[in-house]
């Protein structure tokens, strides 16, 4: 490969998406100290939807919200990597690109984040919580954001009275949201977003972190609670089909233990015919030189469909369509 050569790697523009993209431009830079890198930040359908509903009854959803322009830098030889939330790279890719890596997962659980009670109750500032809260522990008819359905729909199927609300936005907006607007009791969150933030949960329960509204809480969701979306927590990496002079330096970003477990997960969701709003949820994980995947179906919202099943690693995308065929795949 020539020195010469810049490598532009694509991303994002939010906060969250340019702490990930310069995390990986460092590791790049790192393990290839004679080749140039730099970013290219693209601004996608998804961010200038902001204030579009992520979840319309009866409706389907344009694949690749947050992908599909960093998909046409590729195509374009304006970049040679595009970063991604794996969470958020639809399974299936154009012609021309694939996913050519997947970063080390960081931690897949859910967060769940409330206002802390007060000693002095103001009701014009909403209702506080009392600290290590739960799903469970959550007041009668407690209204949480989220635009996830998968979120929404585990949250009904554990407590239905529960008023579930749409909440758009990057990560300090919905956290600003839920310390602004009284009517809201709680948010959910993807733990890796809130650690690459450099936000943190104290002992005591409180989320700590730069440019945090203060008086908030926290409470990991563990995966039984809770099942994560497919791909959370991992990076993905997609480049060009057949690029010779990116392969190598995917070669040295892919982390193989989180590749066989996303590739399990990624075989279920495309199996079951959906996208990254889909009301289903998969988490993989290796156990014992085995890989065990747990996935959850309410896309028939009068029957909730749970599985798990193991295989060996070589067989992971096996699992997944294996399982998704249990769960009623659409085929």
């Amino acid at each position: 490969m020539p020195p010469a050569h810049t490598f532009f790697i694509a991303t994002r523009g939010s906060a969250l998406a340019l702490a990930q993209a310069n995390a990986v431009l460092a590791q790049c830079r790192t393990a290839f100290p004679r080749l140039k890198f730099a970013l290219k930040i693209i601004t996608t359908t998804g961010d200038k939807l902001q204030t579009a509903s992520l979840a319309r009854e009866g409706k389907s959803l344009p694949k690749g919200l947050f992908t599909k322009e960093l998909e046409v830098a590729l195509l374009e030889h304006h970049a040679d990597l595009a970063v991604h939330s794996l969470k958020d790279l639809p399974t299936e890719l154009p012609p021309g690109l694939h996913l050519g890596a997947v970063g080390k997962r960081a931690d897949v659980r859910d967060v769940l984040i409330y206002r802390a009670a007060k000693r002095i109750p103001e009701p014009s500032q909403g209702r506080g919580l009392k600290p290590k809260l739960t799903i469970k522990g959550l007041p009668k008819g407690a209204t949480v954001g989220t635009s996830s359905t998968r979120r929404k729909s585990q949250l009904l199927d554990c407590r239905p009275e529960l008023n579930i609300v749409e909440l758009r936005g990057n990560v300090l907006t919905r956290l600003q949201k839920l310390a602004d607007q009284p009517e809201l009791d709680a948010i959910i969150l993807a733990a890796a977003g809130l650690q690459r933030l450099h936000f943190h949960i104290t002992p005591a329960g409180k989320l700590r972190g730069k440019g945090l509204p203060d008086g908030l809480l926290a409470t990991i969701l563990a995966p039984e609670v809770m099942l994560p979306c497919v791909g959370q927590g991992a990076l993905g990496f997609e480049t060009r089909v057949g690029d010779a002079r990116i392969a190598p330096i995917c070669e040295r970003l892919n982390h193989p233990q989180t590749w066989q477990c996303v590739s399990a997960e990624r075989a279920f969701l495309a199996a079951m015919g959906g996208g990254c709003q889909s009301p289903v949820a998969a988490y993989a994980e290796i156990i014992a030189k085995k890989i065990r995947l747990r996935a959850v179906s309410f896309r028939d919202p009068k029957i909730v469909r749970r599985g798990e099943g193991k295989a060996s690693v070589k067989e992971a995308v096996e699992l997944g369509r294996e399982l998704a065929t249990e769960l009623g795949a659409s085929g």
